[in-house]
């Protein structure tokens, strides 16, 4: 179950990723998922592949790593290949592990760009993208992608895409088997990890409502072709995850000091007026461990300032609120 993965020189040991999340996988989140350990390779927040080209590649909480990071990848969102070349000689200098193009996101205002779900529809544009990346990179070379959209067709589709991939000297595919449209509404598709498989050479990481080994063992006989696990929003509410992953008994935690920990790491990265929006955007994850996470969340997000949002968690989590035994992530996105 925890798979060993060689490719391209590197090794993944275990083959488990924390996925990319939007106002999450940044620089100070990352920093306290290294504290626990117990994953193969991070990823980061999808990244604007424009931006990257005005960003402070040192100071950025978008771009930059610590050592204690291990393996990092960094997610694109790109809607053509204009100044591809230079995006990717610039974002050498962070000394990524792989780049990952995101063909998944299907956000209004990501869709309209021609990015995310967007490019993978676009097969020229993205034909172009993804031969370009592969002439100007030459390390790990991933995608991230879904379903495709659900209408006639969507199954050529999907397995023309798999196939324009092999032929662009992709080497992997993090595959989350839902639609665009479904978003986090139905059921991530496990029995389709199979099917995908017998229709590339690609190796893929599974991606999907992943909430530990028990998700393996219940759906061992539809992900025993795939190369990895991906986690995302269970991550994101247990820092510990990965960690977890390996012990057969349950981890002593101090959720007060994990919440003060991040909230710590935050104000060192960030300036406070924006800080403040990723300590809310934690804590809404975070908050799903207790039973009346709800109550905790609200009070923080409605705090005004960085002193109140850390007096409003302090004063819940001093109470050594109930923990739910196994958290939900229904209505999480």
């Amino acid at each position: 179950m925890h798979l060993k993965w060689d490719i391209r020189n590197l090794t993944f040991s275990p083959a488990l990723f924390a996925a990319p999340l939007a106002g999450i996988t940044h620089s100070p989140f990352r920093r306290l998922l290294a504290d626990f350990g117990g994953y193969g390779a991070l990823f980061t927040e999808m990244l604007s592949a424009r931006q990257i080209l005005r960003e402070d590649l040192v100071q950025s909480p978008s771009l930059k790593r610590r050592p204690q990071e291990g393996k990092v990848i960094y997610q694109l969102m790109m809607e053509d290949a204009e100044k591809l070349d230079q995006i990717v000689e610039r974002l050498a200098y962070c000394a990524p592990d792989g780049i990952d193009i995101n063909l998944a996101c299907h956000a209004p205002n990501i869709r309209t760009r021609q990015a995310g779900s967007g490019l993978y529809e676009n097969r020229e544009s993205l034909a172009e993208v993804l031969a370009l990346v592969r002439r100007t990179w030459n390390g790990l070379f991933t995608v991230k992608i879904r379903l495709g959209s659900e209408r006639p067709g969507w199954q050529n589709r999907f397995a023309e895409r798999l196939k324009l991939f092999e032929d662009s000297g992709v080497d992997a595919i993090f595959f989350h088997p839902r639609f665009f449209e479904d978003k986090f509404r139905k059921r991530a598709r496990y029995e389709l990890f199979d099917w995908a498989a017998s229709l590339t050479n690609l190796p893929i990481v599974a991606n999907g409502d992943m909430s530990g080994p028990e998700t393996i063992e219940q759906n061992h006989k539809s992900l025993k072709n795939v190369h990895g696990y991906m986690a995302g929003r269970m991550m994101a509410v247990q820092p510990w995850f990965f960690a977890a992953w390996h012990k057969k008994q349950p981890l002593v935690l101090d959720y007060a000091e994990i919440w003060q920990r991040l909230f710590d790491y935050i104000l060192e990265d960030f300036p406070p007026e924006k800080a403040i929006s990723r300590i809310k955007i934690f804590t809404k994850y975070y908050a799903r461990n207790f039973r009346f996470g709800h109550y905790f969340y609200t009070k923080v997000y409605n705090a005004p300032t960085l002193e109140d949002v850390r007096e409003k968690a302090t004063a819940f989590l001093s109470t050594q609120p109930e923990v739910m035994p196994e958290p939900s992530v229904q209505g999480l996105c």
